[in-house]
């Protein structure tokens, strides 16, 4: 009897990983390469399925021992139809029937999902979510997505839009995210901390208030990324960034706290690395902000699996397509 397998694929604008198991959320094998969105479609998917032949090979493993596989993309895209549609970080993904492709190449059950929901069975199942019946996965990155999590399944809407929590707007005027204006995206995320350090920067320059972050501006733009190094190593204008997107970060919080009063919070992304910088000012926020017998049962934490998230949510997407249910939907 072949080795039971299942395969999973991570694909966003800047890299795709490819993951072999054969006990999820431990990798046997990884093999990942630049997605390079700007070729299309076609040389990324060529990849995909040369590795994942090369460690079906390295593993001894035929196709028949491939239970399922898995893909984690951000949206939008189609999860019925396991189609890609043109994400903002694959722009050139135009209508890429992703499942059709990977199901009849390896000939197993193939599933599409967003990387939100993938990234929310994934922390519930093998991260800090585990053991909670009703909690919320944030993806805290270029932009802010979320998966929820209600009675122990994935909840996604009347059409695959619930937990779009960054398109919410917070204030009337501020940094654009989810082309909005002063939406959570804007003001709680990496491309909105960008924003927001670009207009401090601005005033920090006038002032002559002394900073590393101006000496970066000077010969680039500056990243949420080059606010948290600077952060980290006690710039006192990067601080200051990180308690603004923290302090909106918590009112998007306190939003999902009253409506769907869950029992945790798992942020990925940024509050993995900057930890209690961002997420210090967004739970006081989010307990001003929210009902407090509702905030004080909610435990906001940092995501669990890491920088393996995005390969241990691919297998879930896997694990569901093949005879496990990991979603809770009743699947034999």
């Amino acid at each position: 009897m072949h080795q039971r397998l299942w395969g999973g694929v991570d694909i966003g604008g800047t890299k795709t990983a490819v993951v072999l198991s054969s006990e999820p959320p431990e990798i046997l094998k990884r093999i990942e390469f630049a997605t390079l969105p700007e070729r299309g479609s076609e040389p990324a998917i060529r990849e995909i399925k040369a590795a994942m032949h090369a460690m079906l090979a390295e593993q001894r493993g035929a196709l028949s021992s491939l239970m399922g596989i898995g893909i984690s993309c951000g949206g939008p895209l189609d999860r019925n139809t396991g189609v890609v549609q043109a994400p903002p970080n694959l722009p050139t993904w135009i209508e890429v029937p992703i499942v059709k492709i990977l199901s009849s190449e390896f000939r197993c059950q193939t599933s599409l999902e967003n990387d939100a929901n993938a990234g929310a069975i994934a922390e519930h199942c093998f991260g800090a979510g585990r053991g909670y019946h009703n909690m919320v996965f944030l993806t805290l990155g270029t932009g802010l997505g979320s998966g929820i999590i209600i009675n122990d399944r994935l909840y996604c809407g009347a059409n695959d839009m619930a937990g779009e929590i960054g398109h919410v707007r917070l204030t009337r005027s501020g940094p654009v995210g989810y082309n909005k204006v002063g939406s959570a995206e804007g003001w709680a995320s990496g491309a909105g901390m960008a924003q927001i350090a670009e207009r401090v920067l601005k005033v920090a320059r006038r002032s002559g208030r002394k900073t590393v972050l101006l000496d970066v501006l000077e010969s680039n733009r500056v990243s949420a990324r080059d606010v948290g190094l600077a952060a980290q190593a006690g710039d006192a204008v990067a601080r200051s960034i990180v308690r603004t997107s923290g302090r909106k970060l918590g009112e998007a919080l306190a939003i999902l706290i009253d409506i769907l009063n869950p029992e945790c919070i798992v942020i990925g992304g940024l509050a993995m690395r900057l930890g209690e910088m961002i997420l210090g000012p967004a739970r006081v926020s989010m307990r001003r902000e929210a009902l407090g017998p509702a905030a004080a049962v909610c435990r906001v934490v940092p995501a669990q699996l890491g920088e393996k998230i995005g390969d241990v949510a691919a297998l879930c997407v896997a694990m569901d397509a093949g005879p496990i249910d990991v979603y809770g939907t009743g699947k034999g």
